[in-house]
């Protein structure tokens, strides 16, 4: 199978979805898995006697390993062949998830999940790479459309299946189910991926991945420590953020200076990659950052299961699988900067909701929201990643496509870090509840008896307290996740500034300009 026989319908054909199911399985396996050990979160408390900022390092360590492989990948696509690489990738990825069902203490569980995130930062990037060489420079739309499929489903299915697997068998089968999975993928892709035909690649740049790696590892550590911290001023915050972000400004100044850098940042040069890079920056600091507490305020102030909190999250992912094809379709024929502002006005509309809730807010109000917001995101973060891509060259896609999303990996930790500490300090203003407190001795306040009674109800029994001051409690908590919501709103509307910049005008691909190179890695983060 060739490239140039695959790419000369416009459509999405059957060697095109052949190749599509392989990358779609690599990337669902991923990417549910992220938001899966995220439900188990409480688990591992419980079941190795850690705190939960421990046991938060079963997150943040593959998060780690993930921001270190990233920028390799392009060259060792280029060094191995795609083919071979990607499924290194999946046999990673499903070994670290076998093991991860083994481990005994906190330590050996962390250990094998930077296993599995050096194997899972691969399977997204070099999918990517498959595909955009399967498809052609044509299609990129619809292709991107059908990518974004796994990365909707992800944090939809993800609490609905960890919860489901948690509750009726053990924590080890969020890892088990992984292994079935990862065989028939890797004998799908011996038998359907293309043959690899590796060339020669650049040099590599040990200097910029020097820096560029640590770098970007350090300053994700420290921005992953702020919700535990609570405040930029401590030391574990702030030290490693300000270590990894000298790196990456270092990074930044060196790597004008090599001729093939490991990030081409003098692609910024280009207006469309610019535009798209920032609206995609802001887009995702507040909405990804903000979407992690839908569920917490379900789980919270509602005081619904793990799985009914996953459940009550489908209507987003239902109403982005109804629009993501269209936009995609539409990508490909009209300018972006036609349609995305549109999408966006959805969301907003769809946020407002969120900004008003209590603890008796109608759930039918809350669906129909989350709706409208699933609608406006199929019709954003993907046709802004196509328009990117359609203004580079084959030679370029690899790099630009790596900028913009090492940029929405960024945003996304600092979006998910700066929602949570800001929820964290609104429920600190809770009052404290007079002679109540805790292991360490410090006051237990009204809003934190309130949530804690909502997962456990027995705690009423062991303290007891007046009703109003429960109910006091959920209201100055839903009142905090209002709060919350508001600033992520602000930022929300605030991507109309850049996104009124995106183009107007139909613009030409330009993938086919070198019609004898291969397109190299495009990276999509999770």
């Amino acid at each position: 199978m060739t490239q140039q026989s695959v790419a000369t319908s416009d459509k999405l054909d059957a060697a095109v979805l052949k190749v599509a199911g392989v990358v779609v399985l690599g990337a669902i396996m991923s990417i549910l898995d992220v938001t899966v050990v995220s439900v188990a979160l409480p688990k591992f408390q419980s079941e190795f006697d850690a705190s939960y900022a421990r046991v938060a390092w079963t997150m943040t360590a593959y998060t780690l390993a993930l921001a270190t492989v990233i920028p390799l990948s392009g060259w060792a696509a280029d060094r191995f062949g795609t083919k071979r690489l990607y499924m290194v990738a999946l046999a990673l990825f499903t070994i670290g998830s076998g093991l991860c069902a083994t481990a005994d203490t906190i330590g050996e569980l962390i250990g094998y999940r930077v296993l599995q995130g050096l194997g899972g930062g691969m399977l997204m990037p070099l999918g990517m790479t498959i595909m955009t060489r399967a498809a052609g420079p044509h299609r990129i739309g619809r292709l991107m459309a059908v990518l974004g499929i796994p990365m909707l489903l992800g944090p939809i299915g993800g609490p609905i299946l960890g919860g489901w697997l948690i509750d009726t068998a053990s924590w080890h089968w969020i890892f088990l189910i992984n292994l079935p999975i990862g065989v028939v993928a890797l004998i799908y892709a011996q038998m359907a991926l293309p043959k690899d035909a590796p060339e020669p690649s650049e040099s590599f740049d040990f200097v910029g991945m020097l820096m560029l790696s640590p770098g970007l590892a350090l300053f994700l550590y420290g921005v992953s420590s702020l919700p535990e911290a609570g405040t930029f001023a401590a030391a574990k915050v702030w030290a490693p953020m300000l270590v990894g972000g000298a790196l990456v400004v270092a990074f930044v100044l060196y790597s004008f200076k090599p001729r093939h850098p490991l990030l081409d940042l003098r692609l910024f040069r280009n207006r469309s990659l610019t535009i798209a890079s920032l609206t995609l920056f802001v887009f995702i600091i507040a909405f990804m950052g903000a979407g992690l507490l839908f569920p917490s305020y379900f789980l919270q102030v509602r005081g619904e299961s793990t799985l009914t909190a996953g459940l009550l999250m489908a209507p987003q992912g239902i109403g982005a699988m109804i629009t993501m094809p269209i936009a995609g379709m539409l990508a490909d024929r009209v300018p972006i900067g036609r349609t995305v502002p549109f999408a966006l006005a959805l969301i907003v509309v769809g946020f407002f909701s969120f900004t008003q809730v209590d603890p008796q807010t109608s759930y039918l109000m809350l669906e129909g929201s989350l709706f409208v917001m699933g609608l406006g995101m199929g019709g954003t973060m993907m046709p802004i990643m196509t328009s990117a891509l359609r203004t580079l060259s084959a030679n370029d896609v690899a790099r630009g496509s790596t900028l913009v999303n090492i940029l929405q990996q960024i945003g996304g930790s600092v979006g998910a870090a700066v929602m949570s500490v800001i929820l964290t300090n609104e429920l600190n203003g809770s009052r404290p509840i007079p002679g109540l407190v805790d292991e360490s001795g410090k006051p237990i306040t009204e809003a934190g008896l309130a949530i804690a009674s909502q997962q456990r109800p027995e705690l009423l029994q062991q303290m007891p307290v007046d009703p109003s001051i429960i109910e006091r409690g959920l209201d100055f908590a839903a009142k905090s996740f209002a709060s919350t919501f508001w600033v992520a709103f602000a930022l929300v509307v605030l991507t109309f500034v850049p996104a009124a910049l995106l183009p107007r005008r139909r613009q030409p691909a330009r993938l086919d300009d070198a019609p004898g190179e291969q397109v190299k890695t495009p990276v999509v983060i999770h």
